[in-house]
């Protein structure tokens, strides 16, 4: 996905914004500037250069782990490769980490970690070699570990990246017990947990349908409650969009009306069938050409057609100050890390438009990677030891209601009532709870704080609290 132009001179550095978006809520809050501070600096950086052969040749390539919080440990987060990636922007997306995880309940503080290469440049032999190396790094200054950082899938990274981190951290510390638990976002058979592929995008669509439950924001945008037949047109057919559109579609009744990728888009106002796309994707090598769609050459177009609900899933910085005076959705669904800058909020904030941030929306991975954490240091799957117990008790329930009431209950409605939930209904749950509380707590933030007018600021505004109550009660700050 390209990155959007800076045609007006705006300052697009990601960690730059993510400090204006903490300093805007930071005025709000009664604390001291110290601890402000303290919250708001990226602890501790590692830059690292590391050789690997490729071919005949070594190539050096520039990595980086960012640790932004220590308030609570071990610290989160994913490791990104991109040849966008820098050192800045790991320090803004470790400290938007950490804010995340204050807003979902989360003990983590906040991390990430950084590759600057181009996954589609190298063979699957060659990326092996290169993250082996890149956590060996790692373990050598001692920024992974089960109990003190514990990276997760990114850009460019999934499964079988965060698979290889943890064999080599198991090498390099044979025989401990909890070595699974220092990545998350693994394979199940390698220690993973049920329903993490899916969790940042199944997040997306449990926060979305919280925030179109509340009538005053619909009404005042002229939407029905709810997202069933809204518009919907979503950047980034990665894991993250291909499962938000998926779900939208699917279990909310979303009408996905336009899809962008880097290689192009495609719009049809009476909706693409995401799971079809996905696989003429993967029989073409393009979304381009769908049967019934319309092509757009330049993606960022899409961004710019009128719908009810965008959701950019790729990139940082896809909506600026340059793109924003046209875009016309009524709610904004980052999907995506800091994918609208701050010249462009204030355009779109001043148009009426709904910007559901970054630091909520997004929270799911990092608050089913905690489950699959929690997995793996009690070595036990979920669901375990109640499904069987849950379906007992249900059906004898259900058979003494038949005996008292002297009918039967019908065969397919015994069995959907005594049905016991597996890992994935119990993951599933835990983050559909997760999400609704967290935006419960944003929504009553933002009414409740004088000037707060905004749903990012009201989110920063929790999120500041939480990590300011850690401090304060560890006696670091009077």
């Amino acid at each position: 996905m390209k990155r959007a132009a800076n045609q007006h001179q705006e300052d697009l550095n990601l960690n730059n914004i993510v400090s204006l978006q903490f300093d805007k809520a930071a005025k709000l809050l009664k604390l001291s500037p110290g601890l402000l501070q303290q919250i708001k600096v990226c602890n501790a950086v590692y830059r690292m250069e590391f050789p690997v052969r490729i071919g005949q040749n070594y190539e050096i390539f520039k990595g980086w782990r960012a640790e932004h919080s220590q308030h609570k440990k071990p610290v989160k987060g994913g490791v990104r490769y991109s040849e966008f990636v820098t050192q800045d922007e790991v320090m803004a997306l470790a400290a938007l980490m950490t804010y995340k995880c204050a807003i979902v309940n989360v003990p983590f503080g906040g991390a990430k970690g950084g590759v600057k290469l181009n996954p589609r440049n190298y063979t699957v032999d060659q990326l092996e070699r290169i993250t082996r190396r890149y956590t060996s790094e790692l373990i050598n200054k001692g920024f992974i570990g089960p109990g003190v950082d514990v990276p997760a899938p990114d850009y460019g990274t999934g499964e079988r990246e965060m698979a290889w981190m943890a064999d080599t951290y198991d090498a390099f510390h044979p025989g401990q017990i909890d070595n699974l638990a220092c990545v998350t976002g693994k394979p199940v058979s390698q220690g993973g947990i049920r329903g993490r592929r899916e969790a940042t995008g199944r997040g997306i669509v449990f926060g979305l349908r919280e925030v179109c439950q509340k009538q005053d924001d619909m009404k005042s945008r002229k939407m029905a409650v709810g997202l069933q037949g809204k518009t919907v047109i979503v950047q980034g057919l990665g894991n993250v969009g291909y499962h938000a559109a998926h779900f939208l579609q699917v279990e909310e009744g979303s009408i996905i009306i336009g899809l962008a990728e880097f290689e192009g888009g495609i719009y049809n106002p009476k909706g693409l069938d995401v799971k079809k796309v996905f696989e003429h994707r993967k029989n073409t090598g393009s979304i381009l050409n769908y049967p019934g769609a319309k092509n757009f050459s330049d993606s960022s177009k899409l961004l710019e057609m009128e719908c009810d609900i965008l959701l950019p899933a790729a990139l940082e910085n896809q909506i600026t100050a340059e793109n924003a005076p046209r875009v016309k959705c009524k709610i904004l669904a980052e999907g995506a890390n800091g994918p609208t800058t701050t010249r462009a909020e204030e355009f779109l904030l001043k148009k009426g438009i709904l910007i559901v941030p970054d630091i909520f929306l997004n929270a799911g991975g990092v608050t089913v990677s905690y489950f699959e954490w929690v997995k793996n240091l009690s070595h036990v799957r979920f669901g375990r030891m109640e499904k069987r117990r849950q379906e007992k008790s249900m059906t004898e329930l259900l058979a003494a209601l038949e005996e008292l009431s002297g009918k039967k209950i019908p065969e397919p409605m015994k069995k959907r009532l005594s049905y016991g939930p597996n890992e994935v209904d119990m993951v599933n749950s835990g983050l559909e709870e997760t999400m609704s509380e967290a935006y419960q707590e944003i929504y009553n933030t933002k009414q409740a704080t004088k000037g707060c007018d905004d749903l990012r600021t009201a989110a920063y505004v929790v999120a500041i609290s939480k990590v300011a109550t850690s401090y304060l009660e560890l006696g670091i700050f009077p």
